[in-house]
């Protein structure tokens, strides 16, 4: 009797070790995958930016035409809080992550804990420096910044002084915006000052205020997203000086301030699109397709003599 109680025990053992590992339902072979049957996660560095609530509408439009759910999660720009939201979507069992990581270098062990158990990954406008990601749906950022730095040397003439607004430390669109913009500047542009404010309008603010104090002769500011751009704006506008203000995004607060005068100009992207691509490009993977490693989304430059 014992023996046979052994027996049952290891059997049901096997049985649920098995279970345990199994692939995903689309990951199984010769079989086609529903879409209507995908569940998305899509984690986002903050929706507290315009630029980031529009790629997550962009998911969202796309996914709804396909008949795929979206689980949505805002990391609120806490680099450990995005990879505890990443592993809670692991646990619900989405079958695809769409991650627009706040830290590129932090967000990989997220990544290759999908990895491990065959979720693909996508990451979107920021790249993941560890893991396998099928794709990186961006802009050319490292072009965008040079777009900034041959407008303000085109406006200005070159040796102009100029503060450059970073953002946040870790996230691979600073690097790239950055390296960008000293391809011009280094050259062409004396940076007098040069400090983060993580993405940030009232960091941005801020930061633009103390510039202004150690640094009173700067003549323009890149900053490396449209709201740094638009809090500099408003100490600038407090201090009496007129200073060129370039941002990065296109956002709808910018083309507006841009309309009104204050902004001088942004480096556009298309964040819905950004978002769509994304969805499609997760689609084709689930259907066994390959994609490009890296999926770019045109820039433009955007200045009031552009809308008029």
């Amino acid at each position: 009797m014992k023996k046979l109680l052994v027996i049952l025990i290891g059997l049901s053992l096997f049985v649920l070790g098995g279970c345990s590992l199994n692939p995903p339902e689309w990951a199984k072979p010769d079989q086609e995958t529903d879409m209507e049957n995908i569940k998305i996660g899509l984690s986002v560095s903050t929706l507290n930016n315009p630029f980031f609530v529009s790629m997550k509408d962009g998911v969202e439009e796309a996914a709804q035409k396909q008949g795929m759910d979206v689980v949505v999660v805002d990391a609120q720009n806490d680099a450990a809080k995005q990879i505890n939201d990443v592993e809670d979507l692991i646990q619900q069992g989405v079958d695809l992550l769409l991650i627009n990581p706040t830290d590129s270098s932090g967000i990989s062990t997220a990544v290759q804990s999908a990895n491990s158990i065959g979720i693909p990954v996508i990451t979107l406008d920021r790249s993941a420096e560890k893991g396998d990601v099928a794709t990186l749906v961006s802009s050319d950022n490292e072009k965008g910044g040079e777009m900034a730095g041959s407008y303000i040397v085109e406006q200005l003439g070159e040796g102009a002084k100029v503060a450059e607004l970073e953002g946040v430390p870790g996230a691979s669109a600073t690097r790239e915006r950055g390296a960008g913009f000293h391809n011009i500047a280094d050259e062409k542009l004396d940076v007098v000052a040069k400090q983060t404010a993580n993405f940030d309008r009232t960091e941005g603010l801020n930061t633009m205020e103390n510039l202004l104090q150690g640094n009173p002769d700067i003549e323009a500011v890149f900053a490396h997203n449209d709201e740094m751009a638009l809090g500099a704006f408003q100490a600038i506008q407090s201090s009496g000086k007129e200073i060129l203000v370039v941002g990065f995004d296109g956002n709808e607060d910018a083309i507006n301030s841009i309309k009104d005068g204050n902004l001088s100009a942004t480096v556009a992207q298309q964040p819905e699109q950004i978002g769509k691509l994304a969805v499609q490009a997760g689609a084709n993977v689930l259907q066994g397709e390959e994609v490009e490693s890296t999926i770019p989304v045109p820039l433009k430059l955007v200045t009031k003599e552009e809308i008029e």
